[in-house]
C-alpha cells in the first residue's frame, strides 16, 4: 500500500478473508460447550484473556483501534512489547489507504494527513466526499474502488467475528464477568458495533440512486 502498489494487496486482503472465516467457523466448537460443561474447568483459565494476546493487539493496533493502556499489558515481556509498541505507533491500514488516495490525485484533508497516528481515526466529511467521488467513477479509480470494496470484507468479518463472540459468551456464562477481569457480555457488547473504516460505512449513505432510463 506504501508503495502504491494496489494488485499485490488484494490478493493479500483476500487471503486475510480466508482467515477470517476460518476463525470465524471456531466458534462453531467453542458453542458446543454447555455451561455446565464450561464451569467444570473455568476455573483452570484464572485471569487468562485474548486480551493478552500480543498478536491480537497488534492486529487490532493495524487496523486502527489504538489504546495506549493496552501497551502496559505486555511490559513483562519485552519482545513482546517492542512489537505491540511498534504497531502502535505506526500509520494504520486506513491511514495508508488515505495516503494511497491522496498520492492517486484524490483530495484527502492535510489534518488528516498529518493526524498523530497513535490515536483513533475520527471521522472526516470530507474523506466522505473523496469515497463518494471514487465509487461514482469505479473505472477512474479501479484501484481506490476495488481497495474500498476489500478492507469493507475485512471490517465487516471483524464485526461479525466479535458479534459471534459475544453470543457464544451470552450462551456459556450469561452475565457473569469475563476472563481477564472484562465485564463480559458487557464488554462485548461495547465493542461489537466498532468499525476500523468508518467512512468507507458513510459513503453507502451518501451514494444516490440511479434515475430510471429514458
Amino acid at each position: 500500500m506504501r508503495r502504491s502498489e494496489a494488485q499485490p494487496c488484494y490478493k493479500i486482503l483476500a487471503r486475510v478473508s480466508t482467515i477470517q472465516s476460518q476463525l470465524m467457523n471456531q466458534w462453531g466448537v467453542l458453542e458446543t460447550l454447555t455451561p455446565s460443561e464450561y464451569v467444570q474447568f473455568r476455573h483452570v483459565l484464572g485471569p487468562a484473556s485474548g486480551i493478552q494476546s500480543f498478536q491480537h493487539r497488534i492486529i487490532e493496533f493495524m487496523l486502527g483501534n489504538k489504546d495506549p493502556q493496552m501497551l502496559a499489558v505486555f511490559e513483562h515481556d519485552p519482545q513482546a512489547y517492542a512489537q505491540v509498541k511498534a504497531a502502535f505507533e505506526a500509520p494504520s491500514l486506513y491511514d495508508e489507504y488515505l495516503r494511497f488516495l491522496a498520492r492517486s490525485g484524490l483530495a484527502i484533508p492535510r489534518e488528516v494527513l498529518e493526524r498523530d497516528v497513535t490515536t483513533r481515526h475520527q471521522r472526516h466529511p470530507a474523506i466522505v466526499a473523496t469515497i463518494k467521488q471514487v465509487y461514482q467513477a469505479p473505472r477512474t479509480y479501479w484501484d481506490a474502488y476495488e481497495l474500498a470494496e476489500k478492507l469493507v470484507d475485512l471490517d465487516e468479518a471483524y464485526a461479525l467475528w466479535r458479534y459471534r463472540h459475544l453470543k457464544v459468551v451470552s450462551r456459556i456464562i450469561g452475565q457473569k464477568r469475563g476472563t481477564g477481569g472484562t465485564a463480559g457480555v458487557g464488554y462485548l457488547e461495547q465493542i461489537a458495533g466498532r468499525v476500523f473504516f468508518p467512512e468507507l460505512w458513510d459513503v453507502r449513505t451518501e451514494l444516490e440512486e440511479a434515475g430510471p432510463a429514458p
